[in-house]
């Protein structure tokens, strides 16, 4: 998993054992328009008592589907931290939440590299509510409606010190391909 990091450093400032820092680039434009899907659906466990989606529970779906999208690369989080000694944690979260989803809902929740640097990703990522949930007349095309958006950074960090670290090259190419 990513997980939520409070480690001192974690804010990915250099080190003397790193290179100086360089500007984030922006993904190029294939990758940008390439966009990971992943089906979810909610359960009561979702649920407030309102019967809507937990506002915390949308940074769950986020986490979800980052991890279904780097397995969908042959990049499973705990094989890339066997073979490199390194791990993504997650360095800052921004969400905004426009509509509800609720019990029985089915979403599609994106994933989208946004930019990369040597030692972090930014993820767009969106939860929509698949458009087979509305009703609107059938000579409408339906879109699917946004529920919540946000942007994920993601760093990279040394499995054993929890020290940033610059992410792979090898790794580096095949998120940003």
């Amino acid at each position: 998993m990513m997980a939520a990091s409070t480690v001192p450093g974690a804010n990915m400032q250099a080190t003397p054992q790193t290179a100086p820092p360089v500007a984030a680039q922006a993904a190029p434009p294939a990758a940008a328009a390439s966009r990971f899907e992943w089906p979810l659906r909610i359960y009561w466990e979702d649920t407030d008592a309102g019967g809507i989606v937990f506002y915390a529970n949308y940074l769950k779906f986020f986490e979800r589907a980052r991890t279904e999208w780097l397995r969908s690369l042959g990049l499973g989080q705990h094989h890339l931290r066997e073979l490199t000694g390194g791990m993504f944690v997650v360095t800052d979260a921004r969400l905004r939440y426009l509509s509800p989803a609720r019990l029985d809902d089915e979403l599609i929740v994106t994933a989208s590299l946004q930019e990369h640097g040597r030692a972090s990703l930014t993820i767009r990522q969106q939860a929509l509510l698949k458009p087979e949930q509305m009703s609107q007349p059938q000579s409408l095309p339906i879109q699917p409606v946004l529920l919540c958006e946000g942007t994920i950074r993601i760093g990279w960090v040394d499995a054993a010190t929890l020290r940033p670290a610059r992410i792979p090259g090898t790794l580096l190419e095949q998120l940003s391909s």
